[in-house]
């Protein structure tokens, strides 16, 4: 790659996942992983695998089955996570071995309990065996812009000498500023000069909400390699994102000579599907992904657009693979009419996904005259995204009113074999979960529930989000229909599904870290 190339390294599938009741299951993980393939990235970080089984079968998966971009795996720097790491990526046609260790005092003397002499060796034994593994490796230094400069060049230094043929530089905590991390980078350019020969990396995280100018700072100071999720999502207040650092680099390539190999058609898609599959709403006002990314109200800004729309906008809706045409199905519409629309949405599903969308579509236009982007998008969540791992709704029938109490019967499958039950609540959303929570023997906890509409319109779908809690677990749960309780109640089963997973596949870490 040529130096003014700026690989991106999609963390969506491991940093991302860490976001509060983000977790995936293994064919979510897989289908994220082919669209971020679609996307272009240079490398995709797609989990932990000595932290759970689970995450060692997924990255296993994603490395048999997803082509082009680097698959990459994240390790600390012990010999049993190295060893499953390589174990769970060597199956790639491209692969990486991502190490690290923290190297601040603070994460030394408190988490670690290390010194810092320990803490060099810790880095030339754990890099030396992934590089014997592997001819990528890459080394990150956890906690870096809080360590001391000093060290942190010898950390560097170490993890070359070892082998690492990217180094990472991470704001763990989002604690820097753009002007600190320029004078962190180019001290270590001048203490390290094999830093010239490696691509050097960003990796930071949005607490003070500078997650995107810090990385644009690192890559402004020499680094090559940017670390970030899709819609910014991530521990905390989240990591960089991805599609901002893309289009700044995109938008303002005349000014600062930087290109990437991003396909810049799928970032909408992307987008999308990170939030249909998570769970994590994107804030509407939310910069090149949000609803009102492209939207115009006030009166000056609508005419200046309508004449020319570089007088208002930066970018195209187009550039970004958001599709203009936003009607046109409805009862009578054809599967050439459906396929069309899907293509020029930038989604691609086998035959039978797309045969099982017709079908959702067909019973969708019976109650609704119109069926717009958003609609399919969320039949394409509900139907093909949102795969049950053991609950699945089969009917359910709900009494309500000013004078009667609510009551619901309500019919679910587990796994094959159908369960029924009646309940009764203060309302009827209460009284379906209360029927449902008979049903599964659940005993999670609400923690939140929101409802918006998809769409305008009085015929418009609801979609519930809801947020549950359970042993410690906490899941994010997403269901839409015309009918808000039946939104309701898929989104409960949705979230249930995701803790059910969980109790299988969490992560079995404790008391070392899990993040960078």
């Amino acid at each position: 790659m040529s130096s003014n190339h700026v690989k991106i390294f999609d963390t969506t599938l491991r940093d991302g996942e860490q976001s509060p009741g983000a977790s995936m299951n293994h064919e979510e993980k897989l289908r994220l992983a082919q669209k971020l393939a679609q996307l272009n990235v240079d490398v995709m970080e797609v989990g932990f695998p000595a932290s759970s089984p689970g995450d060692f079968e997924a990255v296993s998966l994603i490395a048999q089955n997803v082509q082009g971009p680097v698959i990459c795996g994240l390790a600390r720097t012990w010999e049993a996570d190295i060893r499953a790491c390589w174990d769970a990526v060597k199956a790639a046609e491209k692969k990486r071995i991502h190490v690290f260790i923290a190297t601040s005092d603070i994460h030394l003397e408190h988490k670690l309990r290390l010194s810092r002499e320990e803490v060099l060796k810790e880095i030339t034994s754990g890099v030396t065996l992934a590089k014997s593994f592997c001819d990528d490796v890459e080394f990150s230094a956890e906690d870096a812009t809080r360590t001391d400069p000093e060290f942190l060049a010898v950390a560097v230094q170490t993890a070359l000498d070892a082998g690492a043929t990217t180094i990472n530089i991470p704001d763990t905590v989002g604690y820097t500023m753009p002007q600190d991390y320029i004078q962190r980078f180019n001290f270590l350019y001048e203490k390290v000069p094999g830093l010239k020969d490696v691509t050097t990396s960003v990796h930071c995280h949005d607490d003070l909400g500078l997650a995107v100018a810090n990385s644009l700072a690192g890559v402004s100071a020499g680094a090559r390699q940017v670390e970030g999720c899709i819609n910014g999502i991530g521990e905390r207040a989240g990591n960089a994102s991805l599609e901002e650092v893309i289009m700044v680099l995109a938008t303002r390539e005349a000014d600062l000579g930087l290109t990437t190999q991003i396909n810049r058609k799928e970032i909408h898609t992307a987008s999308r599907l990170v939030s249909m599959i998570t769970g994590v709403v994107v804030q509407p006002n939310k910069a090149i992904v949000g609803a009102n990314a492209f939207a115009h109200e006030a009166g000056i800004h609508v005419a200046g657009v309508l004449n020319q729309p570089l007088t208002y906008e930066i970018m195209t809706p187009e550039e970004v693979g958001l599709s203009q045409n936003s009607l046109v199905l409805g009862k009578h519409s054809g599967r050439a009419a459906l396929g069309a629309r899907l293509k020029e949405m930038g989604y691609k599903l086998s035959d039978a996904s797309f045969e099982k969308l017709f079908e959702a579509l067909k019973r969708l236009a019976d109650k609704k005259k119109d069926i717009f982007n958003e609609d399919l998008e969320a039949l394409i969540a509900d139907e093909i995204l949102r795969i049950p791992l053991r609950w699945r709704l089969d009917y359910m029938n709900i009494v309500s009113g000013t004078v009667t109490v609510p009551t619901a019967t309500v019919r679910l499958y587990d796994c094959e074999e159908l369960k029924q039950e009646f309940g009764s609540g203060s309302g009827p959303v209460d009284a379906v979960y209360n029927t449902i929570g008979k049903i599964t023997g659940s005993s999670a906890e609400l923690l939140r529930f929101t409802i918006s509409a998809i769409t305008g319109g009085l015929d418009a779908q609801g979609e519930v989000t809801v947020r549950l809690g359970e042993d410690g677990h906490v899941v994010l749960g997403k269901g839409s229909d015309p009918d808000i309780l039946v939104a309701a109640a898929k989104a409960f089963i949705n979230g249930l599904n995701r803790l059910e997973y969980l109790k299988t596949h969490a992560p079995v870490l404790k008391t070392e870290e899990r993040t960078l």
